[in-house]
């Protein structure tokens, strides 16, 4: 069921011949009105058998310390947000734990003074 039906080799189109005949005679009445005349179809550009060669990198002593600084001061930035939203999130569990604390010995004080 679920094999390809395969034709046989006599009944199989070769690669010479098409199923679909082409359309021929028709022509069209061009878009415009405009007097240009069509261009000629582009040829592609051929490409060039060796890469270009591009400008290596120079890196100064001085640019290379603004690089490390640069990155340094990145590091301590984003680990500065990372550990204060660390800290808001285990302050917000801590008072959330200390506000459940405080209702359960309330109600449980109101549940012994009947």
């Amino acid at each position: 069921m679920f094999t390809p039906k395969i034709p046989p080799p006599d009944t199989a189109p070769t690669p010479a011949t098409s199923l679909v005949q082409p359309l021929t005679g028709i022509t069209h009445a061009p878009a415009c009105t405009c007097h240009d005349t069509p261009a000629a179809a582009p040829v592609p550009a051929h490409a060039p058998a060796a890469p270009l060669s591009r400008p290596a990198v120079h890196l100064t002593p001085g640019s290379l310390l603004v690089a490390a600084a640069g990155g340094t001061a990145m590091v301590l930035i984003i680990g500065t947000v990372l550990v204060s939203m660390l800290l808001a999130t285990a302050i917000t569990a801590a008072s959330v734990a200390l506000c459940a604390v405080v209702l359960r010995s309330l109600l449980n004080d109101k549940n012994k003074g009947r």
